[in-house]
């Protein structure tokens, strides 16, 4: 895989992280009862509103963002790009499987927009993890 593209990987990781961290961590309340947006609500349907989980989800990906945004400055270090994937993934592959045992109460859209976006969070580490920097020069990824 080359640099750029392991860089692009890590940049939408990113701002995935930053997007629902910084939410969650500015403003908890409004996050939980409207995540993810676009007149969507994920979040109240899962048990009663906690300021203080609501913070630590927002810490949480704002931490994964810093190291992303940390392996997406430097793609062609191997043992930092997988040590970032297997952090997103000890993170993303519990979450994936606790929603999916947790869709019952959701309508089919809200279902499908789960089970998509915690897929894709989970199989950017998770190709990331599984590959290697391409040689500098390298037209051709492995």
């Amino acid at each position: 895989m080359t640099a750029k593209l392991r860089r692009t990987l890590l940049l939408l990781q990113a701002a995935t992280a930053l997007f629902v961290g910084a939410w969650a961590a500015a403003a908890p309340a409004f996050w939980w009862r409207s995540f993810p947006g676009a007149g969507h609500h994920w979040l109240p349907m899962l048990g009663t509103y906690n300021e203080h989980l609501a913070r630590d989800v927002g810490a949480l990906y704002l931490a994964l963002a810093v190291v992303t945004l940390g392996a997406a400055a430097r793609p062609a270090d191997d043992f930092l790009v997988r040590l970032t994937a297997l952090a997103w993934l000890a993170f993303s592959v519990p979450h994936l499987i606790y929603h999916l045992g947790h869709l019952a109460h959701y309508a089919p859209i809200d279902q499908a927009g789960n089970v998509v976006t915690l897929s894709l969070v989970t199989l950017v580490p998770a190709v990331l993890l599984a590959s290697r920097r391409a040689p500098r020069g390298a037209s051709v990824s492995r």
